[in-house]
């Protein structure tokens, strides 16, 4: 059963012993030749119990450290190569992109799950066939996954409208989630870049043709442009996810500058086909299928690029309850891909640049946040301060200097007085205090999926067409 449908109960037996686990060490070659070690069968199974063994390591190594002499030392030590990686992401330089597409232009197929969209379809629609874009060079593909409002209906008078649009419906039974759309409807496509968006996005007519250029370079796998909050001005949360998406495409732009891991989010993503088939298309046992999709194309050597302008707008969620699920589901999905391809990180298959770029993002990203329950009981227990306070200063830092440069970034090109730094450095103080809430996110989750990963439930985003 595809994990986009969880079941409530735990018929999967995942908590077996844990030989099962470490038996995938003794894996034989000629096993790992018969078949691609990508998709081999085990891979996204005992989900459970790699967490679990995952959560004991952070959890011992923790408290070993607060017990070992040296274990403050080593904390420093570990700060400063972290520090340095973090230097090199700063200052690089970001990579200049080509403008202009020489010779001919490449077919585009833009591709929308949708289910009970009523709301934004028709803009959705509009907006995607509306692109700045030779005709008969793309195509829009809208798939209504058994929508039980009008969303059936009104794709029906879209299409007469547009000759761009064509639709899809899914049956009852069809299985997958958005991963199971998109693959059901990707053989029916003609482009040479798939192009993927939710259904609530919206997007300049000059997408494509500033896109496009990217993929002339060769090892380009696929691209994702800055996602916008549509709806930023509405409260504290979504002002915090604009200044979250202003962070998260700084990061992607300067690490795949240096070389390292360019990651998809999702809405906004363009994929070359070629590189989507050699790994297989949408992965159905995830959660998260952008980041499953991010990781498999780098270890098929494949590159991600990043950039601000063009972006997608979207709308953000305005409330913590909506916000707690969504960032679960997120960093649950961002957990499985390490568990689901541990082995191939071992062996270097990402080569070293790319290793130690994900290794320091892993630990600061997901790690830390781990740690910091027993971290924090350590702490009062010795009446001293917690062990990993070098590495959270060096962490909260970077992400105030990524938010302020992030944000500056959005609007390069504009003129900047006193007053626009001083909002800047507003958005980025409330954005810091609002970023926080990933501590909590990602050390309960971690804590989650060593007993209860089944019952995490996809809470759909409602949209509702804010402009």
């Amino acid at each position: 059963m595809p994990a986009n449908f969880w079941p409530e109960d735990d018929s999967s037996n995942e908590l077996a012993p844990l030989n099962s686990l470490l038996s995938d060490l003794s894996a034989t070659e000629e096993s790992i030749v018969e078949t691609d070690p990508l998709f081999l069968p085990f891979r996204f199974q005992g989900r459970r119990r790699k967490a679990a063994l995952v959560l004991t390591i952070v959890w011992s190594i923790t408290i070993a450290l607060h017990l070992v002499s040296w274990g403050s030392l080593f904390v420093l030590g570990l700060t400063t190569i972290l520090g340095i990686h973090a230097l090199e992401v700063v200052f690089t330089r970001p990579r200049r992109h080509p403008k202009k597409i020489e010779g001919d232009l490449p077919s585009v197929s833009i591709m929308v799950a949708a289910k009970n969209e009523e709301a934004v379809i028709g803009r959705l629609v509009k907006s995607l066939c509306s692109l700045d874009y030779p005709d008969g060079k793309y195509e829009l593909w809208v798939i209504d996954d058994n929508s039980s409002d009008r969303t059936p209906q009104l794709l029906t008078e879209l299409a007469k409208e547009y000759k761009q649009l064509k639709t899809f419906r899914r049956s009852a039974q069809a299985t997958g989630g958005k991963s199971g759309a998109l693959n059901q409807v990707l053989p029916l496509t003609k482009g040479e870049i798939i192009a993927v968006f939710d259904a609530d996005a919206q997007v300049s007519p000059d997408l494509l043709y500033q896109v496009v250029p990217l993929f002339q370079r060769e090892q380009v796998g696929a691209v994702q442009v800055r996602k916008a909050i549509a709806n930023a001005k509405e409260n504290f949360w979504t002002k915090g996810q604009m200044a979250e998406m202003a962070v998260d495409t700084y990061f992607q732009q300067q690490r795949t500058a240096l070389g390292g891991i360019g990651e998809l989010r999702g809405n906004g993503q363009f994929v070359r086909r070629a590189a989507l088939e050699s790994c297989g298309g949408w992965n159905e046992e995830t959660i998260t299928d952008d980041l499953d999709l991010t990781l498999r194309l780098h270890l098929d050597n494949w590159d991600i690029d990043c950039v601000f302008s063009p972006a997608v707008e979207e709308e953000g969620v305005t409330n913590a309850i909506a916000l707690w699920h969504q960032r679960n589901r997120w960093a649950e999905g961002g957990y499985q891909r390490y568990l689901d391809y541990w082995d191939l990180l071992l062996k270097n298959r990402l080569g070293t640049r790319k290793t130690w770029d994900l290794l320091s993002f892993m630990l600061i990203m997901y790690i830390l946040p781990t740690a910091a329950i027993p971290d924090l009981l350590m702490a009062i227990a010795l009446h001293r301060p917690p062990i990993f306070g070098p590495i959270t200063g060096l962490s909260v830092s970077l992400s105030v200097i990524g938010m302020l440069t992030g944000l500056k970034r959005i609007h390069q090109g504009q003129k900047f007085h006193l007053s626009t730094y001083l909002v800047l450095l507003l958005q980025t103080l409330r954005g810091t205090l609002y970023m926080f809430h990933w501590f909590v996110v990602m050390s309960s989750t971690t804590a989650r999926m060593s007993f209860r990963p089944k019952r995490l439930k996809w809470v759909k985003t409602v949209h509702t067409g804010v402009e």
